[in-house]
């Protein structure tokens, strides 16, 4: 996939996978990449910006597998950005399938 289409829609894909439940970050990195290829280095930068904008918390849960994780939870403003992005992705895609379908308008 294009980098740049990409970079543009990485937020709302982590946007969405936290309105399903809270993910620690190797989840997300892990959920992401199965349908795209990502560096979790670029992830944790998003998830550092929703946080920073309040649209994520974060909490620590212990690990029977070692150390506690960085949970990442959706905030009610996140929730309502999530819905925001989508819209404005299903809308943007709409618009764009209109100019490339092989239909004249």
């Amino acid at each position: 996939m294009n980098p740049q289409l990409k970079k543009g829609v990485l937020e709302l894909c982590v946007l969405s996978q936290l309105t399903k439940e809270d993910k620690y970050g190797y989840e997300l990195t892990d959920a992401i990449s199965r349908e795209m290829s990502i560096a979790a280095g670029t992830l944790y930068m998003i998830l550092k910006r929703l946080k920073e904008a309040g649209y994520v918390e974060t909490y620590l849960q212990e690990s029977a597998s070692g150390p506690a994780r960085k949970y990442y939870h959706l905030t009610e403003a996140g929730t309502a950005y999530q819905q925001e992005k989508k819209q404005e992705w299903l809308d943007f895609t709409q618009q764009i399938n209109q100019l490339i379908s092989d239909e004249t308008i």
